[in-house]
């Protein structure tokens, strides 16, 4: 691990950054042609046709029978539950505001660490929490308008949400598993539970424009499968709360790709929003670090 060029690791962090920032953009591309299941389906309809090639070459463990349950809920969290919601989303929150609000999983993180897992929570947290919230109410506000908050801005929300328990599980149940073995099986199952919405989906890929579909295979491939695949790589070598530190280039990234191919140009209140909801997710991180330094001095 200590050969690996620094190079290599920064290009290989870019390139994640970039994968996941594109993601915003290519769900409105998608969202022209397909409804927000179908375009869920055929995203990780691909995925899995690539993650299946990589697994291929590279060999993956058999899961575990007792296991089928946790990595089920792993692909629904993740998968499912996740990008459906987050594609209904979408459909009236533009993809700026769509990558900050997404960025918000480390708040319902704490929510969870204290009322699901019973875990401490300080002060400091609780303080991060309420701030990350003042930031995303700016940011919808910023966006569309308070006025025009509902159910389809909320999903968003919902989206972080669901994020964040699939990382709570991962966290303290599937330890059992490699990293790529964990990112096929969360990947193949959400793929099947997705499955509901088989029925109509040739007809949608049959009329989409050329542009939407290649969109929604750069969704297929790069957000949804080599970033994951990178980002393990990443984690390999480098700290976890260093590494996580390079996330908070998505949204930026995220309003300059969607400035490009969508015309979107965030609000001031966007952007404002948008400082406040990364500066507490920065703070929240930042905590543990903190702490450290103080008890060694």
């Amino acid at each position: 691990m200590r050969s690996t060029s620094p190079l290599k690791i920064l290009l290989t962090m870019a390139f994640v950054v970039g994968c996941w920032a594109y993601s915003p953009t290519g769900i409105h591309i998608g969202l022209q042609a397909y409804d927000p299941g179908h375009l869920a389906l055929l995203r990780f309809l691909l995925a899995s046709l690539f993650m299946a090639v990589i697994a291929g070459f590279k060999g993956i463990h058999l899961p575990r029978l007792q296991d089928l349950p946790l990595l089920f809920a792993l692909g629904f969290f993740a998968v499912s539950l996740h990008h459906v919601v987050l594609n209904i989303g979408q459909q009236s929150v533009s993809a700026g505001a769509s990558s900050v609000l997404a960025q918000s999983t480390p708040l319902f993180s704490t929510l969870l660490a204290r009322f699901l897992f019973k875990d401490r929570v300080s002060v400091w947290r609780w303080g991060c929490v309420l701030l990350g919230f003042v930031g995303v109410v700016i940011v919808v506000s910023g966006d569309r308008g308070l006025g025009s908050l509902d159910a389809h801005g909320l999903l968003i929300l919902l989206a972080a949400v669901s994020w964040s328990v699939y990382f709570a599980l991962q966290k303290h149940h599937a330890r059992r598993y490699d990293g790529l073995t964990l990112v096929c099986y969360t990947v193949w199952s959400g793929t099947l539970l997705l499955l509901i919405y088989l029925p109509g989906l040739a007809d949608s890929v049959a009329g989409a424009p050329l542009r939407v579909q290649w969109a929604v295979l750069g969704l297929g491939v790069f957000p949804s499968a080599l970033a994951y695949l990178a980002w393990a790589f990443v984690l390999k070598h480098v700290d976890l709360s260093r590494a996580t530190m390079t996330l908070y280039l998505i949204p930026p990234t995220a309003m300059g790709i969607a400035s490009v191919g969508l015309g979107e140009r965030p609000t001031l209140l966007v952007l404002a929003g948008s400082a406040v909801v990364l500066i507490s997710v920065l703070a929240l991180n930042l905590e543990r670090p903190m702490v450290v330094r103080a008890t060694q001095a």
